[in-house]
C-alpha cells in the first residue's frame, strides 16, 4: 500500500473548484444557525439518567461528528450491546429551518480541507454529538446478542449518557475496548457467515490532510477496529429492520444481488487474476476468503465491488419483503443521524414502536419521501468522492509525464480496460483493446491536467 504526495501544496485550488463545481454550500443560512444555537442551549429533558452506563465511542481520530457510543454486558448466555445513537431528533423540529436546511443537503459531505455538514457545528460537532466531554442527549438501543448471533431489540429509550473515552480506529486497542466487545464481534461474524452474508471491503483510494497542510493519496484497507466496529451497527440496524418489518412501517436499505451476466464476467476476472473459484462456490462464499492485504485479492474485491447493484432506499410495502444481499437480511439505517437525513426518522419510528406507540405522522410521511431525496445525495456524494480522486492523482504525478509504469488490468468493459499502478496508487482508463483482467503490463503517462482532473496512459 503506497502513498503519493503534494509536495507543493496544490491540492487545495482544485479542492475549491470541487466545492464550486458541485454547488457545496459554504455556510447554513442565518436562521439555520440561530435555530441551532438556541436548540444546543436548551436544557435537556424527557432523558433517563444512563450517565453511571460506560460508554465509549470509536471512531476515525480526527471526527467530531460522533453518532454513537456503546457498552456492553453479559445476561446469562446473551451479550447485550447498549447502543447509543445521536438523538438529533431531539433537537431538529419538524418543519423547522435546521429540518427545511437538512432535506435539501441530505447527508454530510466529506472532502479532505474539510465537511459540509448535514447540520450546523454547534449540534454536529457539539450539543448533540456523543463527545466525552460531558453529558450528551442520546437514544439507547438495547440488542441481544445471542450466542449464534442474532440480533434482536429488547427495547429503546431517550437518556443522557456520558462518553468515557473517545478511542480512535488509529491507535484503539483489544485492551481498550470493553469487556465482551470482541466476543459480542465474532458472533456477529458468525451469524453473517450463517447467513451467507459478504459484507468485505476492499481497500480504498483516499485522499487525507498530511501535518503540513498538504495531502496524500493512499490506498488503504479497513484496520482491525474499523471492521470490528461496524459489526455493531450490523447487529443494531438488522434488530431494528427485524421490528420495523414486524410493525409493518419504516425505511430499509436495500441492494439486490449481482446480474448473473455480472457474476459470469467476474468467473473470468478471477481467472485471470489466479484466484481459484470452483464453479461450486457461491459468489459470496468468495468475498469472505479474500484477503485485501493480497494485491490479486485486492483487486478481486474491488471488481466485485463494481459488478455490484447500487444501494438504494425502500419503504415498508405490503407483500414485499426488502433485501439487502450483502448483509443477505432485512436491514435498516438507523446508526447515524448526524450525517444521513433519513436515519432520524428511523430511530423515531423505532423509538414508538419499541414502547407500543404510533409512529410519528412525519415519520410516516417522510418514509415516502426519503428515498428519492437520498438517492440523490449519495450519488453526489459518489461524484465528489471520485473528483477528489482525480484531482489527487492527477496533481501528484503531473510533473512525471513521460516516465513508465507498471500496472495490472483489473477489469474490462465497453470502455476499455481500467488499470491500476503499483506504485504511485493510481486506478484509471485505457483505451486499447486486447486485454483481460490480471494481465501485468507496462503503460507510459502522456497527461496529468489537474484542471480537467485527468490522468491519461497508453501502452508503453
Amino acid at each position: 500500500m503506497r502513498t503519493i504526495r503534494d509536495r507543493n501544496c496544490l491540492l487545495g485550488e482544485g479542492l475549491a473548484l470541487i466545492r464550486q463545481q458541485f454547488q457545496l454550500p459554504t455556510a447554513f443560512p442565518p436562521e439555520v444557525e440561530a435555530e441551532a444555537a438556541e436548540a444546543a442551549s436548551r436544557p435537556l429533558t424527557d432523558h433517563a439518567d444512563a450517565t453511571n452506563v460506560p460508554f465509549v465511542t470509536l471512531d476515525p481520530a480526527s471526527s467530531r461528528d460522533l453518532d454513537q457510543a456503546f457498552a456492553i454486558e453479559a445476561a446469562g448466555p446473551d451479550l447485550l450491546l447498549h447502543y447509543a445513537i445521536a438523538d438529533v431528533g431531539w433537537f431538529v423540529a419538524d418543519g423547522g429551518a435546521m429540518d427545511r436546511e437538512a432535506w435539501v443537503r441530505g447527508t454530510s459531505f466529506y472532502l479532505p480541507d474539510g465537511k459540509v455538514p448535514l447540520y450546523p457545528p454547534a449540534l454536529g460537532d457539539g450539543a448533540a454529538s456523543l463527545l466525552s466531554d460531558g453529558d450528551r442527549p442520546a437514544v439507547i438501543f438495547t440488542v441481544r446478542v445471542d450466542p449464534a448471533g442474532e440480533a434482536r431489540l429488547d427495547g429503546a429509550h431517550r437518556a443522557l449518557i456520558r462518553s468515557r473515552a473517545k478511542l480512535a480506529y488509529e491507535t484503539a486497542t483489544e485492551a481498550d475496548l470493553p469487556t465482551g466487545f470482541a466476543e459480542l464481534t465474532r458472533r456477529v461474524e458468525a451469524a453473517e457467515l450463517a447467513r451467507g452474508a459478504a459484507r468485505v471491503e476492499p481497500p480504498e483510494q483516499e485522499v487525507v490532510k498530511d501535518d503540513r497542510g498538504c495531502f496524500r493519496l493512499q490506498l488503504r484497507p479497513q484496520s482491525w477496529a474499523e471492521q470490528k466496529n461496524a459489526a455493531l451497527s450490523l447487529a443494531t440496524n438488522l434488530a431494528v429492520a427485524d421490528v420495523l418489518l414486524r410493525a409493518r412501517t419504516g425505511l430499509f436499505r436495500t441492494m439486490a444481488e449481482p446480474q448473473e451476466w455480472a457474476v459470469r464476467r467476474l468467473r473470468h476476472t478471477a481467472k485471470a487474476l489466479g484466484i481459484s473459484w470452483t464453479k461450486a462456490e457461491e459468489l459470496q462464499a468468495l468475498e469472505r476468503r479474500l484477503d485485501p492485504a493480497a494485491p490479486a485479492d485486492a483487486s478481486m474485491m474491488m471488481a466485485i465491488r463494481r459488478a455490484s447493484q447500487s444501494a438504494g432506499y425502500e419503504p415498508f410495502r405490503d407483500g414485499a419483503t426488502p433485501w439487502h444481499a450483502a448483509v443477505a437480511a432485512p436491514y435498516a439505517h438507523v446508526t447515524a443521524p448526524l450525517r444521513r437525513l433519513a436515519d432520524r426518522y428511523v430511530v423515531e419510528a423505532t423509538l414508538a414502536v419499541a414502547n407500543g406507540q404510533a409512529v410519528p405522522d412525519a415519520a410516516q410521511a417522510a418514509f415516502e419521501k426519503l428515498p428519492d431525496v437520498m438517492q440523490k445525495a449519495d450519488a453526489l456524494s459518489g461524484q465528489i468522492a471520485r473528483a477528489v480522486i482525480d484531482l489527487a492523482e492527477a496533481v501528484t504525478i503531473e510533473d512525471r509525464e513521460g516516465q513508465t509504469f507498471a500496472a495490472v488490468v483489473t477489469d474490462i468493459d465497453q470502455r476499455g480496460a481500467r488499470i491500476q499502478l503499483g506504485d504511485p496508487p493510481v486506478v484509471a482508463r485505457l483505451k486499447a483493446d486486447g486485454f483481460k483482467p490480471g494481465d501485468e503490463i507496462m503503460v507510459t503517462l502522456d497527461k496529468a491536467d489537474p484542471a480537467d482532473r485527468r490522468v491519461e496512459f497508453s501502452i508503453a
